[in-house]
Formats: C-alpha cells, structure tokens, sequence
C-alpha cells in the first residue's frame, strides 16, 4: 500500500512511502485481537474492591435465641448476613485481574488492528514537525488541514513531544502517543490513525 506523505497544512509533501505488508497488509487475525484488547482492559482494572464479611462486621458474637423450639429459623449472630447491617455474603475481595499474552501474539494482534486501518483507508501519513508552544488551536487547524477527520483519532510519534502532547490533551476524541506506546486497543478504538513518517520505519524494524 503507497501513501502521500503531507505537510501539516495538508499539501503533499512529494514523498511516498510504501507501507509494509507484515505490517500493514497481513490477513487480520479477530480472535487475537480479542485475546490482546482483553487483556488490556483486564489490566487497566484495580481490583481493590472489598467488602466485609462476617469475620469483619462490628457485632456482639451473642447468641439470638435458643437453638431449638423458638418457632424459626437457628441464628448464632447478627453478623449473618440475613441481618441488616451483617456481613456481605460473597462479596468481592482484592484481586489481580492481570493476565499474560505471548509476544508474538501481542505482536500478531497489533499488525492485525493495523492491517484493518489500513483497508479501511484510516491511514494518514504526516512528514515530521515540532511545536516551539503547546497551542491546542494551532493543533487542531493541523488536524483539520490533514484531514484525520474528527472522531477518535491517535496521533502516533517516533518519540516523545511534550508541546505536542500538551496541545492535544484538552481535546477528548484526539490521543497522542508514541510508538513505543501503541496498542491493538488504542489501534481498534480509533478512527482515524495519523502516522508520524518514521513510525511505519519503527514498526516494520519489529517484525521477527
């Protein structure tokens, strides 16, 4: 697949680059990019829900009534949890949601999530500039002369921009990243993907 690599102001710049087929043009694998967006949800939750059971409830151990011939049910505590205000009965305890995916897998379902931004021509190529401030204005006109369109977009570079980064951060529906950080998630849940020139270079030197 061949792009035009753009100017910030949205005019070709003159270069194209041929995106590589390991990369941008394997036959996409669904299953594995389940597998790899699981898992970073997965990994994104605390697990520090707890409640208290009723080892943990502030009662008097007291016994209610006698065990038989009191005409219901046998109780030993309100700590039960049939009691308002008595233990949780299976609540949820501190727990690591995290899990493990082989590298290659993970690699598999990044190419994967590539390959389909790449049919679905979501793909925008833009040659390599720096911002002397962080302008959130100045940000979006270059947003809006690419074209990358205006819902979800991640903006991908070949490292890091502070003043690039700063000027995206109060805009909701734009992400800015580095290559270092791209992930199958942040890949499928965008819409448009804009490529830093280079970023394709880093990617395809990845391959094994």
């Amino acid at each position: 697949m061949e792009l035009n690599v753009l100017k910030i102001d949205g005019t070709p710049s003159g270069k194209k680059v041929v995106l590589d087929e390991k990369v941008f043009g394997i036959e996409p694998n669904d299953h594995v990019i389940w597998l790899d967006v699981v898992q970073y949800l997965a990994n994104q939750r605390q697990g520090t829900a707890k409640a208290k059971d009723r080892s943990e409830v502030a009662y008097s151990t007291k016994k209610l009534g006698r065990q038989k011939g009191g005409g219901g049910a046998r109780h030993g505590s309100l700590k039960a949890g049939t009691f308002v205000g008595g233990g949780n009965i299976h609540g949820p305890k501190p727990r690591d949601y995290r899990s493990k995916l082989n590298k290659k897998v993970k690699q598999l379902a990044r190419f994967s999530a590539l390959s389909y931004k790449a049919k679905e021509d979501s793909i925008v190529l833009v040659e390599p500039f720096a911002m002397e401030a962080p302008k959130t204005k100045e940000f979006l006109s270059i947003l809006s002369a690419i074209k990358a369109g205006d819902r979800k977009v991640l903006f991908v570079l070949p490292s890091n921009s502070e003043n690039i980064y700063l000027s995206s951060r109060n805009l909701p529906n734009v992400k800015v990243i580095t290559v270092d950080e791209i992930s199958t998630y942040e890949i499928m849940n965008a819409k448009s993907l804009v490529l830093v020139d280079g970023v394709q270079d880093i990617l395809s030197s990845r391959v094994k």
